[in-house]
């Protein structure tokens, strides 16, 4: 990154924006990705998060320290919450509730620093449902930016139905299978059975005492303006919907492709020299990078028919397995018997932190098999890596309808009510988007997708005329 040119610190004047993510590094890097854009015009970022959260995000380029503060705030103790867990990457599944508890906690501390600090807009996630109403009140503009596109948001629906206030009976699973009557286009953009029923807890609740659904409804009826990770060339339509759904103003901010910065120390014990030294004894184009993010965590039949489906495809790959979510998951779960041995010669599994842009931009990669979280698919996209998807949770299975109905993603068939696979499919959906004529659109589609999703110009101005925004719904309140 080039030093901040002099138009930047002198235009207008310049924004305090406070931001406060959900404790996942699934929503806080695109937080910090929009954080590095704005500070990288002249305006003052406070990034609020929990110490152990703050001290394993990205180092930032020097130009940007200025601009940007991290503000730790700790994260309260609360019962069968395990030490030093801070994240959702930290813990099993059915703990993260424990999460929501103490971060709902944090509310006296966040409330002290805007009342201390005065931001002129605080931009918070899905979870923080209490914040709007406590910025009102300080005068602090608010922004709802959500990291989930257009269409999974235009999916989830108006914020009378999230908040459950339509009528007593809760949508059924089988409710979420289907195109809402909302949408007024034709589209696949829908959940399958198995991909709700994985996440059943946040639409009837868990142990914090609010459901997912309803965090979401609050936080965007609470809001000023909503922010999305979105651009209008991409998905106009759906863009469209959330207008209609919420009746406020809808700043798509672009899609964040990441700015690779190298501080120098972030190749964790040479973990980078190693790989690279592998993937760079493999023909160019050929290895299948095998990743499912931060959270995602196979289940033992899962994890034998994706190993045995790429042992079957006959392609190179490297794979970064996530074995344990946190150090109180006990659920184990292994490789074949043998597998690792038979593979040695054509693939590798890496069970430690691994380098994700850097894996994807080296040209021995062809291909990416991934759980259609949206940080990884424009990673993918932005370095024209075809892309093979595999679901496991959260929005991934809106995100993955929309790929497949853009042509740009190839999805494993799966059960559509319990989610099984076999490794034929998986060996099958390998090689189809790899090297056979018929997976040629996909591989197509994506090399097509990568100007869009990848222009820095583009992105440049999406920020500026998020900023414009925020200014001029500054003016029409003064």
């Amino acid at each position: 990154m080039a030093a901040l040119p002099p138009t930047a610190i002198a235009g207008n004047t310049k924004l305090h924006i406070a931001m406060f993510p959900w404790l996942a590094f699934g929503h806080m890097i695109p937080y910090l990705e929009l954080a590095k854009l704005i500070a990288g015009k002249g305006h003052k970022i406070s990034f609020i998060s929990t110490p152990r959260n703050i001290d394993r995000l990205p180092k930032l380029h020097p130009t940007l320290k200025p601009f940007i503060t991290f503000v730790k705030l700790p994260l309260p103790h609360v019962q069968n919450l395990p030490k030093n867990a801070e994240a959702t990457t930290d813990l099993p599944y059915d703990k993260v509730q424990y999460l929501k508890i103490a971060y709902d906690l944090m509310q006296d501390s966040i409330t002290k620093f805007l009342k201390d600090s005065t931001p002129d807009w605080v931009f918070y996630d899905f979870a923080p449902y209490w914040l709007g109403p406590i910025a009102s009140k300080l005068n602090i503009h608010t922004a709802y930016f959500s990291i989930m596109i257009a269409a999974s948001l235009g999916f989830c629906g108006p914020t009378a139905l999230l908040k459950g206030e339509e009528g007593d009976d809760q949508r059924k699973p089988e409710e979420y299978t289907l195109v809402p009557n909302w949408v007024p286009f034709p589209t696949t953009v829908k959940f399958w059975l198995y991909e709700i029923t994985r996440i059943l807890d946040s639409f009837t609740g868990n142990e914090s005492g609010v459901t997912d659904t309803y965090r979401l409804g609050a936080s965007i009826e609470g809001c000023d303006v909503l922010a999305l990770r979105s651009c209008s060339e991409f998905e106009p339509e759906w863009l469209q919907v959330l207008e209609v759904l919420h009746g406020k103003q809808v700043i798509p901010v672009g899609q964040l492709p990441p700015a690779p910065y190298d501080d120098g120390d972030g190749d964790k014990e040479g973990a980078w020299t190693e790989i690279e030294e592998w993937l760079g004894k493999q023909p160019k184009g050929s290895v299948i990078y095998v990743a499912f993010g931060s959270e995602a965590k196979p289940t033992q039949d899962e994890l034998t028919e994706i190993a045995l489906g790429l042992e079957l495809s006959g392609l190179p790959f490297f794979w970064v397995l996530r074995t344990k979510r946190g150090t109180s998951d006990t659920e184990l779960i292994e490789l074949p018997d043998g597998f690792e041995k038979r593979m040695r010669q054509r693939g590798v599994v890496y069970t430690s932190w691994a380098p994700q842009l850097k894996i994807l931009s080296h040209d021995s990669v062809g291909g990416f098999l991934t759980h259609s979280g949206w940080s990884s698919v424009v990673e993918a996209v932005v370095l024209e890596r075809a892309l093979i998807l595999l679901t496991f949770g959260a929005d991934q299975g809106l995100n993955a309808r929309l790929l497949e109905e853009k042509k740009m993603a190839y999805s494993i068939p799966r059960d559509e009510r319990d989610g099984s696979f076999t490794r034929d499919s998986v060996a099958e959906s390998l090689r189809l988007v790899m090297v056979e004529e018929e997976g040629k659109i996909h591989r197509e589609k994506v090399k097509e997708m990568s100007e869009l999703f990848g222009d820095r110009n583009r992105q440049d101005r999406y920020v500026d005329n998020l900023l414009s925004c925020l200014r001029d719904y500054e003016s029409s309140c003064s």
